[in-house]
């Protein structure tokens, strides 16, 4: 007879994450173990400091608030489905907050012992479960992470670029603190207050042996159960848990959890025969979670002044410098980093909106223009970015604009104050020429559109590439109808937008040898910029705009568009789309490495192998060039 009850529960639960990638047969093995538990509104689930229990908490009905009990402040909200009191788990150490029913609720209480090797050996189960310890939500894949970090394409896809954050290399400490096996209790604690670690290694002829934790110390020695002259391998933890030094966080963490342990000793091949190489700690391991995307924009929605969001946009290019360490495909880096720097904006937006006297008059729409506007923006750049508010009458029109101006100024002076520079051109939605109504910014769009000199054509460059950071999106739905109607009017811009194109300097001269710069700061340097990544940028702009096609701003996705819209291409244009990325990568590699925004690179600097990549790009522009000046007719104004 069937348990008509474990097998409700076990419905439920396969709706949601992490449960829904469990067998269907381990699913309801596991809610026949499930408890039920009721509580009333107002009941405290578990106390601040309070001592772990032997389950962790589905919410069947009901919501949880998570709070600190001190500042009596709610950091979080459960409802249906989500999971909490995670600690238990992965982290075997007191609550840190209190759960307290926010109305009447009904939890699913899961053992512990029970879950703990699904999470084990379910790969998938166990990112999930680490993902939502680490960035304090109860659920990365809920609605605010959705198609953004961490898509329904990630979490499903079983390839290198399903997720991320399994992918961080860890960090960890080369300084290892040894000791031998005949060392006293009491020199071992002197050694460690010293040398201010928790844990010591027992070595014998260089190859671990066991490990001493301070947590062993107390157990041990402070409790009386060992003398303080009692030798090392007599109270030492052995054998040793060792592992190579290539581990990625999922994996240290998940090591510690599997064993039960705080620390893990990292040794040339991963086991005791070799010496180690490093000691690795559980708080390495949370500094390394600290990193997670999910953690990161956790953080930003907490951040209450500008400044605050300074070091967590330090935090992102630590994270981008390990996924470029780790050669995580350049298409996931940019979504990543994208949505992180569009997060960073979004919250000095919002932390300007606070200090603004009144709430915006009307409907508006901050735009992020250039590269920024093309999710092409990797490292610390200057500003690009313009506002586009509703229409309103005469008698508001000063009114209007006094007031968005004001609040753009809020806004890129907190841009500024977390790391990105004020536009030398005043490109800026504080300029009253990037700060304008629906029907302004039709009138100047179509003034460039029908008056296409050199100027207007480079404005023109810079503005179509714009995307929606924050504000209304029909607004911005209706500017883009706007501009392709214009176009399609006017078929001569084309011309100038694909001779604009052309104008940008040749990668090589000569026998295919880098051309570069003649004179000034960066005499000698190849602008990377300029000559390899603006051809194919200004050209898939064009043809992409030939096609009427909305929506796509990312230079390596219109070129995969294109290479859907004209199979005859399709080569070359996945060529372009490859080069594109290729050529993004290396400069980013390079702005990281000369903390600029690699755009000038010095060729003595480079090896033999990626001059040789470097060029193999090169081939695909010229070949790209020469298609849209013949489909343009503009090879006789090059």
């Amino acid at each position: 007879m069937k348990n008509t009850i474990s097998h409700r529960v076990a419905d439920f639960l396969k709706g949601f994450p992490p449960f829904s990638f469990l067998h269907q047969k381990d699913l309801e093995k596991l809610s026949e173990q499930i408890s039920i538990v009721y509580k009333d509104k107002d009941a405290v689930i578990f106390a601040e400091n309070e001592e772990t229990h032997d389950s962790f908490y589905v919410v069947h009905k009901g919501a949880v608030a998570l709070k600190k009990s001190q500042k009596n402040t709610v950091l979080d909200m459960c409802d249906e489905g989500d999971i909490f009191g995670l600690r238990p788990l992965l982290a075997q150490e007191n609550y840190i907050m209190e759960a307290v029913a926010h109305e009447e609720t009904i939890l699913y209480a899961i053992p512990i012992a029970v879950f703990k090797p699904y999470a084990l050996e379910n790969r998938t189960v166990g990112n999930f479960l680490i993902e939502s310890y680490a960035s304090n939500t109860r659920n990365p894949y809920s609605d605010i992470h959705k198609d953004k970090l961490y898509g329904d394409d990630l979490l499903h896809d079983n390839n290198s670029e399903r997720d991320s954050f399994d992918l961080q290399p860890i960090k960890y400490s080369k300084k290892i603190v040894t000791c031998g096996p005949s060392t006293t209790a009491r020199d071992i604690a002197k050694i460690m207050t010293k040398k201010k670690v928790g844990a010591i290694l027992i070595v014998d002829e260089m190859l671990p042996i066991g490990i001493i934790t301070d947590k062993d110390l107390r157990n041990k020695i402070v409790t009386g159960d060992y003398s303080i002259l009692t030798t090392a391998e007599t109270i030492m933890t052995k054998p040793v848990i060792t592992y190579p030094k290539k581990m990625t966080v999922t994996e240290a963490q998940m090591a510690m959890m599997k064993s039960n342990i705080s620390y893990l000793c990292l040794t040339k091949d991963g086991t005791t025969n070799t010496k180690a190489v490093g000691i690795l700690s559980k708080h390495d391991v949370m500094v390394a979670l600290g990193n997670n995307p999910a953690v990161l924009i956790k953080a930003l929605k907490r951040a209450k002044k500008a400044k605050e969001i300074k070091p967590i946009r330090a935090r992102i290019m630590q994270l981008l410098q390990g996924y470029l360490d780790q050669n995580i495909p350049m298409t996931l880096i940019s979504k990543i980093i994208t949505e992180l720097n569009e997060a960073c904006t979004t919250r000095v937006i919002e932390i300007s909106l606070e200090k603004m006297s009144s709430p915006p008059p009307v409907k508006f729409a901050w735009l992020a223009l250039g590269s920024q506007g093309r999710s092409e923006q990797m490292l610390h750049t200057d500003q690009d970015n313009a506002i586009v508010y509703e229409n309103v009458s005469e008698v508001f029109k000063d009114e209007t604009r006094i007031y968005f101006l004001k609040f753009a100024t809020l806004v890129n002076k907190g841009l500024f104050e977390i790391g990105y520079d004020y536009c030398p051109a005043e490109m800026m939605a504080s300029n009253p020429k990037w700060c304008m109504s629906l029907d302004e910014w039709k009138n100047q769009v179509y003034h460039w559109i029908t008056n296409p000199g050199k100027n207007e054509v480079l404005l023109s460059f810079i503005f179509f590439d714009y995307s929606l950071t924050y504000g209304d999106a029909a607004i911005v739905d209706e500017l883009s109808e706007s501009i392709f109607e214009n176009v399609k009017a006017n078929p001569i811009f084309y011309v100038h937008l694909v001779s604009g194109a052309l104008q940008s300097p040749s990668p090589t001269g000569f026998f295919r040898q880098f051309l570069v710069e003649q004179d000034g700061a960066n005499k000698d340097h190849f602008d990377i910029k300029r000559r390899a990544l603006m051809p194919l940028t200004d050209a898939a702009r064009v043809l992409i705009l030939s096609h009427s096609v909305k929506s796509i701003s990312n230079t390596a996705e219109r070129f995969e568009k294109l290479a859907e819209l004209e199979p005859n291409n399709r080569e070359l244009y996945l060529s372009c789309s490859y080069s594109f990325k290729a050529l993004l990568k290396f400069r980013t590699k390079q702005g990281l490495l000369h903390h600029d925004s690699g755009q000038f690179i010095a060729l003595e600097s480079l090896s033999k192998m990626e001059k040789i990549k470097l060029k193999r790009t090169f081939k695909t522009i010229k070949e790209l060039q020469e298609l849209i000046s013949v489909r343009f007719n503009v090879s006789n104004l090059v």
